[in-house]
């Protein structure tokens, strides 16, 4: 899971979103969790500010989520324990709402990879194991596109 937020805000304070429940995010004003279905594997990130709404591309993604959030001029990005990805990254729009788009690919698919991994009877220790997992990070991706709301 990652977290993108007011970088004046705790993720973690009171009026924090709940993890999503069978969605891809959950939001409260200042933020947006944005759930993996897995926790080992390193993903992909991609974060676009637009100065209008973006048009819409050719690539293929399997979710999709959107959402308004109020941010200071400057946005974080938390990963819970693993810390922060962006710490304060300033925004050329300024103050304000601003639109949050959400597409996620890969992510039924990497959790089965990593599953079967395990099926296959792999030492979790071994290097052959380990070298596997190795090709799924990144595989896992996220593009998150945000501009200021009319």
């Amino acid at each position: 899971m990652f977290r993108l937020h007011d970088a004046t805000v705790d993720p973690d304070g009171p009026g924090s979103p709940l993890p999503p429940e069978g969605a891809l995010i959950s939001v409260t004003r200042e933020q947006m969790w944005v759930a993996s279905l897995q926790e080992i594997v390193s993903a992909h990130l991609l974060l676009e500010e637009w100065d209008s709404a973006p048009p819409p591309f050719g690539e293929k993604w399997e979710d999709e989520a959107k959402a308004v959030l109020y941010l200071r001029g400057a946005v974080s990005i938390d990963m819970g324990t693993a810390g922060k990805a962006v710490d304060s990254l300033k925004l050329t729009g300024g103050v304000g709402d601003y639109v949050v788009r959400v597409f996620a690919r890969n992510r039924t698919e990497v959790t089965r990879r990593y599953r079967d991994l395990f099926r296959r009877g792999l030492d979790p220790l071994s290097d052959e194991f380990q070298q596997a997992r190795n090709t799924l990070d990144g595989l896992e991706q996220y593009l998150l596109q945000l501009w200021r709301g009319s």
